[in-house]
């Protein structure tokens, strides 16, 4: 049986962690919370330009190569994971869901490249020796356009130049604080797009429908890859916040746990103590 010094080192010990995770709890509640309302407040433009590219895609006659399947040779994958861990099984979820489909579809490293957000991803990939063509690291808790614009033109360049023949994308889909959902997205090409309200709005064209699809296409799917960005890192933040709670819970049941052996081991010293004081008084008489 553990001595007393040590089960009440282990009590102070536990107690330590515990306001460690229930810090970092608040501080993921906090940052979710923020996290979320970029997501949402991303939807309308998303949904707006996604209206607009479909209305030009299928309202005229223009076409674009981003608008045409061709034979795959080449596939991308963008997986969007963290740069830290402690946040459950957010990013062991959405890395075991992109191991697994490559694995089904593909029989050589020749026949996909994969574009990692995130240096959980990076990392995870890396360590298999699986072809990582793009990576963004250390990109900041409410991240801008602007911390991936790089990433996101090199990746539309990737299908642009024929490195790829399509792209998707794999992220986790912020449902509510307790529950996200490993999602796949195809980017490229955008040959099955619909306007996200299902009406198609009528627009005209300065100077024409195929120079404007030349600009608008690209920056679209940018803009596909920035908002699975902001919906993942709503999700994260969540994520950790519920694994901190987990964690701040199961430290407070081990302090009951300790607090309860400590002080049946501390009554069973008394008692020991006693009997040995009665049993020596005893045996002076």
């Amino acid at each position: 049986m553990a001595s007393l010094r040590d089960i009440k080192t282990r009590i102070t010990s536990t107690k330590k962690t515990s306001q460690i995770t229930k810090a970092m709890q608040m501080v993921s509640a906090s940052k979710m919370s923020r996290a979320e309302m970029n997501a949402k407040a991303y939807v309308p433009y998303s949904e707006k330009i996604q209206e607009v590219v479909a209305s030009i895609a299928t309202g005229t006659d223009a076409s674009h190569p981003m608008l045409v399947s061709r034979p795959v040779k080449k596939t991308g994958y963008l997986v969007i994971t963290s740069d830290r861990g402690l946040a459950g099984a957010y990013n062991s979820s959405v890395l075991r869901h992109v191991y697994k489909t490559i694995q089904q579809r593909h029989q050589s490293s020749d026949e996909y490249l994969i574009i990692a957000i995130g240096r959980v991803g990076r990392d995870f990939f890396v360590s298999r020796d699986m072809p990582v063509e793009l990576e963004v690291v250390g990109v900041p808790d409410q991240p801008t356009f602007s911390d991936i614009n790089t990433l996101t033109k090199s990746t539309v360049d990737l299908y642009a130049n024929g490195a790829c023949d399509e792209i998707y994308m794999y992220y986790n889909h912020f449902v509510s604080a307790i529950q996200q959902d490993v999602t796949e997205k195809k980017v490229l090409p955008l040959s099955e797009i619909s306007s996200a309200s299902g009406k198609l709005t009528s627009y005209e064209f300065e100077p024409n429908a195929e120079e404007i699809l030349e600009v608008l296409l690209p920056q679209y799917a940018e803009s596909l890859i920035y908002g699975a960005l902001l919906d993942g890192k709503a999700s994260e933040h969540s994520a950790r916040m519920t694994a901190m709670k987990n964690a701040t819970d199961n430290a407070k049941d081990l302090i009951n746990s300790l607090s309860l052996q400590y002080n049946r081991a501390r009554q069973a010293a008394i008692t020991q103590e006693i009997t040995e004081i009665v049993g020596g008084a005893a045996a002076l008489e």
